[in-house]
């Protein structure tokens, strides 16, 4: 190999680093430091203030699933959008009413969002958010509670229903036995005197009435989340709220997410702000 091929090779190297971005963050609201991706477009410079995308991943996954599931540098540098990707651990994104250790939406709004507003030239119109089931709940949660600062989000395949019988079900299925709600239990405090679904999408958005603005949702017909989507939907239709169903064929799996998270990002582009 010449000299030439080895200086090229150097030079693309040099480019996939600065374009890609790792951080860990030690932070005051939740106990473990947090681990962050960025995925800046090629075309990110100084000079220019480009869109933002939050992904959030699902339940029992980390901050390496976005990345797991789709080339989010091709979509980075497809849509030109800065591409952010955190570690929602087992949180559901939300400030723990009894754990003092897991107040992620303080975390993500407090230290995540200022770091990274510091560090990348951000287009304040257009910043973004969605997810993918736990993280599809958490796109949505975060657009309904701080829909000032996001120009819209996306929700596939979400948990949009915090119901402590149906997550025993989908815990079972995905691996047979109750980790999902026992986890649940340490955020949200004991389903028998707690009622879990003050947190759910639905009780959001009677609790929100004057939110109308615009979001996408899907989920695949053979999911055992869809009956949440079809409830929101149809909740969305009588509240008048201008969202976006798309009903497809796929289950709770990385096959349909590394498909779905393209009609976002098309949907995303659509709604850009000049």
């Amino acid at each position: 190999m010449n000299k030439a091929i080895f200086m090229i090779i150097g030079l693309l190297t040099a480019i996939s680093s600065k374009a890609q971005e790792k951080w860990i963050i030690k932070s005051k609201y939740v106990a473990e430091s947090d681990t962050v991706l960025v995925f800046k477009p090629k075309a990110y410079n100084k000079t220019e203030k480009f869109p933002l995308v939050y992904l959030l991943h699902g339940y029992s996954e980390n901050y390496k699933q976005w990345s797991q599931t789709t080339d989010l540098q091709k979509l980075a540098d497809q849509y030109g959008f800065i591409i952010v990707t955190p570690d929602g651990f087992t949180s559901y994104y939300i400030n723990s009413p009894i754990n003092k250790g897991s107040q992620y939406e303080d975390f993500f709004f407090k230290e995540l969002v200022p770091k990274v507003h510091h560090s990348f030239n951000i287009d304040n119109k257009n910043i973004f958010i969605s997810g993918l089931s736990m993280g599809g709940y958490g796109a949505l949660r975060y657009f309904i509670l701080h829909s000032d600062y996001f120009n819209t989000a996306g929700s596939t395949s979400g948990a949009l229903e915090i119901d402590y019988s149906n997550f025993q079900k989908v815990s079972q299925q995905f691996w047979q036995n109750s980790r999902m709600p026992e986890d649940l239990t340490t955020k949200l405090g004991n389903p028998k005197n707690t009622n879990w679904n003050q947190f759910s999408i639905s009780t959001l958005l009677k609790q929100h009435p004057d939110f109308k603005k615009a979001f996408i949702f899907d989920c695949g017909t053979e999911d055992i989340l869809y009956s949440n989507s079809i409830s929101l939907k149809q909740q969305t239709e009588s509240l008048n709220i201008p969202a976006t169903f798309i009903s497809q064929p796929g289950d709770h799996n990385t096959e349909y997410w590394s498909k779905s998270i393209e009609h976002h990002f098309v949907y995303f582009k659509q709604h850009l702000i000049k």
